[in-house]
């Protein structure tokens, strides 16, 4: 297959091999441009001024010894001063340590303690998970909102740090992730790396100065950090951040007022707008219904204008990533013509190993290796076709923070990376994720059954908010949380409510048996109390559910109290 990208890189791709060349470029290039700001005008920079503030913080870090090497903490939600504390670090040799603003006081402890973090740039919202611990291991502890000291070592101060020009394969950040899996990793990514991801951002949706990026992902997590956060600055575009919780009402009126051209999200955002406005919308209306049977071309261009319009009416590029998309809800998106693209990869990779781009994507796929890097499957399975994807470039971190033999487990010796995705490949070279590797189910008779392609039928299914597919003891159960406006508790009606409930199990059992093969069939439905815990890209933690039993008593229980 022909590559799609061009191959012909220009100098200013060819010299961007570490943060502290985009950062004197960028800063020089697009002084006098606007580089980020609150949506309400607040915490402004220019790429001038951007540079002036990196310069005189990194100055006080240096009085207090706080040297190239040294490892920098951020904990905060989204702002324009994210960007200043993680240049601040990375453009002068230091090395970053995002922390997710979610993270627990324990997560936090740990995070800090195993990266030997000495500063912390901190948001006063995140303050009371900085234990006292940590709080007196620290050199330095810096309000991110101001650039205060909130605690300083004074026996720090002795004027004798120093800095330096990075080099492409110093490590620029340590990214902790516990993914799915409950084990946390410290993913060391190198400047190359990160720069890497730049320019395949770069070669998958050209970006420039007239951008206007709208950031809603944690920016601690590398898909927000590479693609909202480091390209933008590359190309000389502006990022927008909002200061309150992105709930679809804010969301809504930020991009009417911004009007963005470029986003990234997850899956879970666009489904959402889907099953919670599109399609009750169409529900409720004798017109749309109509036209979505009888002409469907028609009823696309009009809701797919509609869509985009509510989206500010000036995307050209809608990044999808962190978890895969349903294909019900990709189907429509694509026959809309919503400028949607779709990104696969892993933070390991920093993070990108595929993509769809805008007009090329294929429902249901990952899309193709991005440029310049290797992607094939090991351990084929001829029935099948189907294989672990692995992936080979400069895209790739250099292991795990201070565990050699993790890193041995996912790197062999001629570079490849293990992502642990089992995956088939088309002619095209489009790539289909059929479910993870340690997710898969080994079936009675040795066939491989994937949960996640039976939870993608169950969220086809009206009045399913979210599903997990596990195996228990030797039987495929399906954990259900069910929309809340679908049961309701009433003590004086309790009977009435567990048979209701015992219906509803029955259904989604008999649903889905219905759509998946012989092999895939459930054997029996659990009811959620509680929407289940996620990770920042929205995957819920799987390990967390392994051994998971309703407590909600039976009505057969009830009738012997």
């Amino acid at each position: 297959m022909r590559s799609p990208y061009k191959t012909r890189q220009k100098s200013r791709e060819i010299n961007c091999t570490n943060l502290g060349w985009l950062y004197q470029y960028s800063t020089k290039k697009y002084a006098k441009r606007k580089m980020s700001q609150f949506t309400d005008g607040s915490q402004a920079y220019t790429y001038a001024s951007f540079r002036q503030t990196c310069e005189a913080l990194s100055q006080r870090l240096l009085r207090f010894g706080i040297s190239a090497g040294d490892k920098v903490a951020i904990l905060s939600q989204n702002m324009p001063n994210w960007t200043v504390a993680f240049f601040t670090a990375t453009a002068y040799g230091r090395v970053a340590i995002p922390i997710l603003p979610d993270s627990s006081e324990n997560e936090v402890t740990n995070i800090l303690t195993h990266s030997e973090s000495k500063v912390i740039f901190i948001s006063k919202r995140c303050l009371p998970k900085l234990s006292r611990e940590c709080m007196d291991s620290l050199v330095l502890v810096v309000d991110i909102e101001t650039f205060t000291f909130i605690k300083k070592d004074r026996n720090a101060f002795q004027c004798d740090g120093y800095a330096k020009t990075p080099e492409p394969d110093d490590l620029a950040t340590i990214i902790y992730t516990s993914g799915t899996t409950g084990h946390a990793k410290g993913v060391m990514l190198s400047h190359r790396n990160l720069a890497h991801n730049i320019i395949e951002a770069l070669k998958a949706e050209y970006c420039t100065q007239k951008d206007r990026f709208l950031s809603i992902l944690p920016m601690a997590h590398a898909y927000e950090m590479s693609l909202a956060c480091l390209y933008p600055i590359f190309v000389g575009a502006c990022v927008y951040y909002i200061k309150r919780p992105p709930t679809p009402s804010i969301l809504m009126e930020t991009m009417a007022k911004i009007r963005p051209t470029v986003m990234c999200a997850v899956p879970l955002i666009i489904e959402k707008v889907y099953k919670n406005s599109i399609m009750p919308t169409v529900a409720k209306s004798r017109v749309l219904s109509w036209m979505r049977d009888k002409t469907p071309h028609i009823f696309h261009w009009l809701v797919g204008k509609r869509l985009y319009k509510s989206f500010g009416g000036k995307l050209h590029f809608f990044g999808i990533g962190g978890g895969k998309l349903d294909p019900v809800v990709e189907e429509f998106l694509k026959k809309c013509r919503f400028p949607y693209a779709i990104g696969y990869g892993l933070t390991e990779c920093a993070p990108l190993v595929s993509n769809a781009m805008v007009g090329r994507t294929k429902v249901g796929s990952i899309g193709i290796a991005s440029f310049q890097v290797e992607v094939k499957l090991d351990n084929v399975d001829p029935a099948t076709g189907e294989g672990e994807i692995v992936c080979r470039g400069e895209n790739v971190m250099l292991g795990y923070y201070k565990d050699p033999e993790r890193t041995l487990q996912v790197i062999d010796d001629e570079g490849w990376f293990r992502t642990g995705d089992v995956a088939s490949v088309d002619k095209d070279g489009y790539y289909f994720i059929k479910g993870r590797l340690n997710n898969t189910i080994v079936g009675p008779s040795g066939e491989n059954i994937y949960p996640e392609e039976i939870e993608m039928v169950l969220s086809d299914m009206e009045g399913i908010a979210e599903s997990l597919v596990m195996e228990r003891d030797g039987k495929l159960v399906a954990l259900v949380k069910f929309d809340d406006n679908v049961l309701n508790w009433d003590q004086a009606y309790e009977d009435k409510f567990f048979e209701n409930l015992n219906a509803r199990k029955q259904a989604v059992m008999e649903f889905i048996n219905k759509k998946v093969g012989k092999n895939s069939k459930i054997n029996e439905v659990d009811a959620m109390k509680e929407p289940f815990e996620k990770t920042a890209t929205g995957k819920i933690r799987r390990f967390l559910y392994r051994n998971f039993r309703s407590e909600e008593p039976r009505k057969e229980d009830k009738d012997q109290e």
